[in-house]
């Protein structure tokens, strides 16, 4: 198996990471790479002005005594003392008119997960397959995406099976991820501190709750046992199971828990469709039922002129279909999802009604951010104009809120146009081709 060492890895990790490659096995003695030098990395990789748990405590104010604050939480985890404090719960709007519940650590709980995600990762990385993309090292959703159009130009995929498992986070079962842990992990310490960051309560305005299942979205470990769980409920499987015994050619693309698998023939598609439900449940997961299709992704005939009558699918945030070029070649091209694009508007104008008084300067340089960083992830080749539609909307929503900051002078398109002049927004341009050049 390839070997896998991360840049900048230290020493140490550098040893686990060998260990974990030429022992396929369980790993002993672990948890003294925890140390006080490990604490203060995760320490110093904190966002300052991330959210403050239970306890009010800042990264600024934990670090204004910061070597006798690690070295207090050191002795306390090497003499197994060490309780996690409450997860304080906060929720974020989502499409539908829903929300997402996000749990927010106090910062010496967010120092202890960090250092077990880089022990665990340095164990873990050995071991994932190059299917999985999600909250990886030097991996992104390009990079998901990019396999996939890949895949689909070389006509390796035809049928595309969109899965959508129901609020994966909080059916994870804990039970059974501690013995997928043990499966690798020896050292019994290294699993009951992981335990403590699992079995932890939460606070929720006032209400405090003890969940028996899930891990918690926010955390800095959450997502890592998220991948380890799949790992095994769904990467192993179709690699060592599934693969084998198809007809054809078979895909699986997986970021965190969104994933796509792509087939090249139906029979084999639908075989899949079949198990893969029954699979997941032996892990406690469900397929969301309206969501979890099976998408005829076949390329249209030449003689075709529209793209009506192939399916279209959701992934990462995109919509999959299939497009004409200028010469008439038929290619997959990602577009924004619609409800995605409505959110990203709907921010850019609460953002532009919170900050109207504003000067001027300070809107502009922040507004300019916000579209850049859209740009970033959404800024692909055949997506202009999903990118124009928001910036657009961008303009109109600076243009209301920037006419409502006083009752005594107005704001007209004209003098809005000459402000745009002095003070534009990004163009719409792609910053990013997943795939070389449309034919």
């Amino acid at each position: 198996m390839e070997q896998r060492f991360l840049p900048g890895m230290l020493p140490g990790l550098v040893r686990v990471a060998e260990a974990a490659r030429r022992n396929r096995g369980r790993l002993l003695s672990l948890a003294h790479h925890l140390d006080v030098e490990a604490l203060r990395r995760a320490y110093r990789r904190l966002r300052p002005d991330a959210a403050v748990g239970v306890d009010g405590v800042s990264k600024a104010e934990y670090g204004e005594d910061l070597e006798e604050n690690l070295a207090g939480l050191h002795r306390r985890m090497k003499a197994m003392q060490y309780r996690h404090q409450p997860i304080r719960r906060v929720h974020i709007d989502k499409e539908g008119g829903r929300t997402r519940p996000i749990g927010i650590s106090t910062t010496e709980d967010k120092i202890v997960q960090d250092s077990l995600r880089e022990l665990l990762e340095a164990i873990y990385e050995q071991d994932f397959l190059d299917c999985s993309y999600g909250f990886r090292p030097e991996r992104r959703a390009h990079d998901a995406l990019r396999a996939l159009n890949g895949a689909v130009h070389r006509g390796e995929v035809r049928w595309v099976l969109e899965a959508d498992i129901v609020s994966f986070f909080d059916r994870i079962d804990r039970s059974l991820l501690k013995e997928l842990l043990q499966k690798r992990i020896a050292d019994k310490s290294l699993i009951r501190l992981i335990g403590k960051c699992l079995h932890v309560g939460i606070l929720d305005g006032e209400e405090m709750t003890s969940p028996e299942l899930g891990t918690t979205q926010g955390s800095t470990l959450s997502p890592l046992l998220a991948n380890i769980y799949l790992h095994h409920a769904l990467d192993l499987w179709f690699e060592h199971e599934v693969k084998p015994r198809m007809r054809g050619r078979v895909l699986l693309i997986r970021y965190a828990d969104d994933f796509v698998i792509g087939f090249s023939r139906r029979d084999d598609a639908e075989r899949v469709m079949a198990m893969l439900g029954e699979r997941l449940a032996r892990f406690g997961l469900e397929l969301h039922p309206d969501k979890t299709r099976l998408v005829d992704f076949r390329r249209p005939p030449r003689s075709q002129t529209s793209g009506k009558g192939r399916g279209t699918f959701d992934f990462l945030g995109f919509t999959h279909s299939w497009r004409r070029s200028r010469r008439g070649y038929w290619h997959m091209v990602s577009t924004t999802r619609i409800a995605r694009l409505r959110r990203a508007k709907k921010a850019v104008d609460d953002w532009c009604r919170r900050h109207r008084h504003w000067p001027v300067p300070a809107q502009h340089a922040a507004l300019v951010r916000r579209l850049r960083g859209h740009f970033n992830y959404f800024g692909i080749r055949c997506n202009e104009r999903s990118l124009g539609l928001l910036v657009h909307s961008a303009k109109r929503s600076w243009f209301k809120w920037l006419n409502r900051r006083s009752q005594r002078s107005r704001l007209n398109w004209s003098r809005f146009v000459a402000l745009l002049g002095q003070h534009p927004l990004p163009a719409p341009v792609a910053q990013t081709a997943l795939w070389g050049t449309v034919p």
